[in-house]
């Protein structure tokens, strides 16, 4: 199987590039975040004649979140389901489906913002509720991909500079230790997994300063996996060429092979 995950910030100014990329990327599952569509609006018949049931969850100007597949689509979730209080409840956040026997959960997570104000607590909180839902609703014994652009850099070398980013979101302590809480509970990080001594493999550059061209980015975009799944990657890669071109998303597709 081969999955991926991407930020297009903003589908419908990247839907183009979604479909180029489905076109030669041949993968099975395609994770997409910031899709800034409501459900209504979400191109269905677009992906359909290209292969891909899909699953959206979206709420208009901001965020959303989908799952296209072609090995199909069973039980959809969105958030994290009943019991679980949602600091950012209404920003369509998290979708979830199984396919080809894997249960795959697209996420964005909040930005944060600022260190010290109410939206890092409230981006603190949020990962709790996920590390609840994982303890009280899932196994580390399943197949499980928790994927998507995670707004955090887990470790300096994830940063193209780590003094550029003291002070600032996504590099906190805070912050990485709640994707530690993550993996802790059972998942591992898939491309570090498969590059554990490589640096300066980034998927999101800002568009300002040339900041691409420059390389000076930031790896946020993060494949977390139980076992079962970490354990048979054997291939990943960032797709720096998506992010060039007309109209590029500010991150690339991170791309992830499994054997069956």
């Amino acid at each position: 199987m081969r999955f991926a995950t991407w930020n297009v910030n903003s589908l419908k100014a990247r839907l183009p590039r979604v479909e180029e990329f489905l076109g030669y990327a041949d993968v099975d599952v395609l994770c997409l975040q910031e899709t800034k569509l409501a459900d209504k609006s979400w191109p269905a018949l677009t992906f359909a004649e290209l292969g891909y049931e899909s699953v959206h969850h979206g709420q208009g100007q901001w965020n959303g979140v989908a799952i296209l597949s072609r090995v199909g689509i069973d039980d959809a979730t969105f958030g994290c389901g009943d019991g679980f209080v949602d600091p950012y409840e209404g920003d369509a956040r998290i979708v979830g489906a199984t396919c080809g026997g894997v249960k795959f959960v697209s996420m964005y997570v909040p930005n944060g913002r600022e260190v010290a104000t109410e939206f890092y607590d409230r981006k603190l909180a949020w990962f709790a509720m996920v590390r609840d839902w994982l303890v009280k609703c899932q196994s580390p014994s399943d197949p499980l991909v928790l994927l998507g652009d995670f707004n955090v850099a887990p470790e300096d070398r994830d940063v193209w500079d780590a003094k550029a980013f003291v002070g600032a979101t996504h590099v906190t302590v805070p912050e990485r230790e709640a994707v530690a809480e993550l993996e802790r509970w059972g998942l591992e990080d898939v491309f570090r997994r498969l590059y554990p001594d490589d640096d300066k493999l980034y998927t999101y550059w800002d568009y300002r300063k040339g900041d691409f061209h420059m390389h000076r980015g930031m790896r946020i975009d993060l494949v977390l996996a139980t076992a079962v799944i970490a354990e048979r990657a054997t291939w990943a890669v960032v797709d720096r060429n998506a992010r060039k071109g007309t109209l590029p998303s500010d991150h690339a597709p991170l791309i992830v092979d499994v054997r069956d």
